[in-house]
């Protein structure tokens, strides 16, 4: 594979710096050697001649933000931050995000561009902190509109609340149960067209939204085509998509990219709220075959999309990359994902050809850039957070608990310390509802953030607040109580690495008592060592009857766990979040904080 096109990826520092490091970044086009930025970016001017046989061409620009799912201020912890990787091979933290900053990094970054759109490709809202969770995520959209996007592509989070609210998000009006949040303000909806070209009503076959948009920017046409991945299913709550069908996300590129061209418009863009993983978690990491490359669903997707596709502007996986994968013809094509919460945009640039109403694909380039804090913030998202802010107080800053240390929930490790916390608390929330339960279950996606020890207000270290345990666990699931013989109880640990979960294993996060040994050497259902699941010490029997506790999306079969969904004798207890205060207010306080639990409960053989 030839050098990716863009695969440098850079800091947008601020402007006092900017001339200093002029000099260090380099961008890349598709088969062309590495130059300075100041030879391979100059100055944009917007149209200029074309070369002969090319007509006139402009310049185009393609901002894009990734999976925001509603973090308008500042994500903490491992969350709030990315990984920038030296020349020598060392790797330094930069605190990242919060949509200020990113407002602020976006309109820098379209200044004397004449054709510039802003996109992202879905999870804009869903799993959001309390601040915007609260209110429906009413205050994302609102900043999204502020900030000047321009086109958006569903993800599965957006599914959160079902397809009504999807479709209220898109319209505007005020909540059909909570109402407007102000007298004198009603929500008017996004301002840019949410595309989701691939989620189809099952008895008609019409998308449930607008498929494409074209974006018209002074004779430029470009059109944008959105989809989800086609296993939405799997992952969110069946009611809020009964009746929708989730079509296979090239074959529905294809099929719109089509009918753009039978319209004129030969320059597409997808937003497919699919993704991969890179070799590297820096954000700025090669990312061609010598450096590894991408892997995952989006590498067949690509494969199987539309040559007449310009660019893949992709999300879902939170991970960063600017990469190169070839299309149906065997041409290199540009495939991106600028990681999660706002902490990272990529911007893409190439030139549009008027006479041929395409961009021309070698000239297309792309880097991802860092929303540091040192930049200023911008004035009206402050305002705007600000008023939102003063509404969720009463709620937001009620202290639940007190940690000694942070405890986290890195997903790329097996088991972590949050996660054995939050099973722990739903057992401890189950048993007051069934003394009989034996264990608890947790899916590492509906860990959305770290609890920290460093103050997020004016609450004080170590301080819990009701905002930051809503932070961590937003979907307000509830703990329900099922019964499964062992030998589903094994059947569910081994659907955690086989079966939909093969390619990208979750390993669910487990309660005090409950031990077993995965062995990475194995492959397949086999990495779970079937004689080593114990249950408070004692084997696990296959025929024996065990209460397992389990949030209610999982107890759907969410995730790919199918076999918690054919669990019997179902209780449904209270709220998750609810669990995991109650068990921070029995087990910490002010003069004695709860420690971080060892994460030792799965015996990992690598």
């Amino acid at each position: 594979m030839s050098k990716a096109p863009g695969t440098a990826s850079g800091r947008r520092l601020p402007r006092r710096l900017a001339a200093t490091a002029a000099g260090l970044a380099a961008t890349l086009a598709l088969g062309a050697a590495a130059l300075p930025s100041a030879q391979a970016a100059p100055e944009r001017h917007g149209d200029r001649p074309g070369t002969p046989g090319h007509g006139r061409v402009v310049d185009l620009q393609v901002l894009a933000v990734n999976d925001f799912h509603g973090h308008l201020e500042p994500p903490t912890g491992s969350s709030g931050r990315v990984t920038h990787e030296h020349p020598d091979g060392s790797t330094e933290q930069i605190d990242a995000g919060g949509v200020e900053y990113l407002a602020t990094a976006l309109r820098e970054a379209r200044r004397g561009e004449r054709h510039s759109v802003t996109v992202a490709p879905g999870d804009v809202v869903g799993a959001s902190p309390l601040l915007s969770g609260l209110f429906h995520d009413e205050p994302t959209i609102e900043a999204m509109n502020a900030l000047g996007m321009d086109v958006v592509g569903v993800g599965n989070h957006e599914f959160d609340e079902g397809q009504d609210e999807l479709k209220r998000l898109q319209r505007g009006g005020c909540h059909p149960v909570d109402g407007c949040y102000a007298e004198d303000r009603t929500f008017e909806g996004a301002d840019f067209p949410i595309l989701a070209a691939n989620v189809v009503h099952e008895d008609t076959g019409r998308p449930l939204l607008k498929p494409y948009t074209v974006q018209k920017m002074r004779g430029v046409k470009v059109g944008f085509i959105g989809v989800t991945l086609e296993g939405t299913p799997d992952i969110v709550s069946a009611e809020g998509i009964e009746g929708l069908t989730f079509l296979d996300e090239a074959e529905t590129i294809n099929r719109y990219t089509k009918e753009l061209r039978r319209k004129g418009v030969n320059a597409v863009i997808a937003l497919v709220h699919e993704g991969g993983y890179p070799a590297s978690p820096a954000y700025n990491a090669d990312c061609d075959a010598s450096g590894g490359g991408v892997s995952g669903p989006i590498v067949d997707i690509a494969a199987r999309t539309d040559a007449g596709v310009d660019a893949l502007v992709t999300g879902h996986t939170h991970q960063p990359y600017v990469c190169s994968l070839p299309d149906p013809e065997g041409n290199d094509r540009l495939v991106t994902s600028a990681a999660s919460y706002g902490r990272l945009f990529t911007e893409l640039n190439m030139e549009y050809d008027r006479r041929t109403r395409d961009v021309v694909r070698t000239s297309v380039t792309g880097t991802n850039h860092v929303v540091d804090r040192e930049q200023p913030r911008a004035r009206d998202l402050t305002s705007l957070i600000d008023r939102w802010k003063e509404l969720a107080a009463p709620v937001a800053n009620r202290p639940i608990g007190h940690v000694s240390e942070d405890i986290t929930a890195d997903r790329t490790v097996p088991e972590t310390p949050l996660g054995d916390l939050i099973a722990d608390a739903q057992l401890a929330h189950a048993r007051t509802q069934d003394a009989a339960t034996d264990l608890a279950l947790m899916n590492p996606g509906g860990i959305r953030a770290d609890l920290t020890y460093a103050a997020s207000g004016s609450e004080g270290d170590g301080v819990v607040t009701y905002a930051e345990g809503y932070t961590v666990q937003p979907f307000t699931n509830t703990v329900n109580i099922v019964s499964l013989t062992g030998d589903q109880v094994l059947a569910v640990l081994r659907e955690q690495v086989s079966g939909a979960n093969a390619d990208a294993p979750k390993i669910l996060q487990v309660s005090d008592g409950f031990t077993y040994t995965l062995d990475l050497t194995r492959s397949g259902a086999e990495r779970v060592v079937a004689d080593s699941v114990r249950v408070n010490g004692e084997p696990l029997e296959a025929d024996r009857t065990y209460r397992v506790a389990v949030n209610s999306f999982l107890a759907g079969g969410g995730d790919g766990f199918a076999t918690l969904a054919r669990g019997t004798d179902p209780l449904v207890g209270g709220d998750d979040l609810r669990a995991l205060e109650e068990y921070l207010l029995a087990h910490s306080s002010a003069a004695d904080p709860l420690d971080a639990p060892a994460a030792d409960r799965i015996t990992v053989v690598r």
